[in-house]
């Protein structure tokens, strides 16, 4: 089997490299000339020309979200129908609202840093982390097994849903709190003394403020609706501590958050 990845950032150089560790033979394009001259470390078959990958059996198309669309246009006058083709963006809705003559499966990997590149990118980066598939509902069965088998093999658990309950799910964990860490970062962005006496816990909670920005504009862009409706349900969380009995809301809130994740910080909820 001949995995293809549409681009080398973080995410799909981690694709890279995970899956070249694991014996598969791994194709991959990608304009950034830095990022070819190091994927060549790794395989031979790098390029900046998409049609490269047509002899693939599987395709991630790992760009930003704003150029998925015409690389999946682009994808259907190059590849055979047989070919099977994974996105890996953050939404699932925009990408899910048209049939594609290849085997298409929604998908994304609930793993990142704030950094970005294929020098950020790593072979760990999915060991422990969940994968979201929505597939349609006639995808073959056989498709499905095959990325199943390929999502496993980077240590990622997967994860079959819809692409409504998907988008609405990331808006409260994912799109949410980068804008909230970026709403805090901003708050305080006036305040010198605040910026002086910040410690780990003003660093931990405004990390995502450091997201890449091409990403965070496609996410709110194309989520708009779902994060501002998280946000109403916050905005009344918020007041229910302030007003309400406090103490026992806070220790409601730390039984849930401890059963969440593991002692390597692992999301083990199942």
């Amino acid at each position: 089997m001949k995995i293809g990845i549409v681009s080398l950032g973080l995410i799909g150089g981690s694709i890279f490299k995970v899956l070249i560790e694991k014996g598969y033979e791994v194709a991959a394009v990608t304009r950034n000339k830095a990022a070819i001259a190091e994927a060549k470390k790794y395989s031979p078959y790098i390029s900046d020309n998409i049609e490269d990958l047509k002899d693939c059996n599987v395709i991630f198309v790992c760009s930003p979200m704003s150029a998925t669309l015409n690389i999946l246009d682009i994808l259907e006058k190059i590849l055979p129908s047989e070919t099977i083709v994974a996105d890996v963006c953050s939404l699932k809705e925009f990408v899910m609202n048209k049939k594609r003559p290849y085997a298409f499966i929604g998908t994304h990997p609930m793993a990142g840093t704030e950094h970005s590149g294929f020098d950020a990118s790593f072979k760990e980066l999915f060991e422990g982390a969940k994968w979201i598939l929505t597939p349609f509902d006639d995808t073959p069965e056989s498709s499905l097994e095959k990325l199943l088998k390929i999502i496993k093999d980077t240590g990622a658990i997967p994860i079959t849903t819809n692409a409504k309950d998907h988008d609405a799910a990331a808006a409260l964990i994912s799109h949410m709190p980068m804008v909230l860490a970026q709403a805090l970062m901003k708050t305080a962005m006036n305040n010198p003394l605040a910026l002086k006496i910040a410690s780990s816990g003003f660093r931990d909670m405004t990390r995502l403020a450091l997201s890449n920005t091409v990403m965070a504009n496609d996410m709110v862009c194309l989520n708009n609706e779902n994060i501002k409706k998280m946000f109403d349900s916050f905005i009344n969380n918020t007041q229910s501590l302030l007003s309400e009995d406090y103490s026992a809301q806070i220790e409601q809130i730390k039984d849930c958050r401890s059963k969440m994740y593991n002692s390597e910080g692992k999301n083990i909820c199942n």
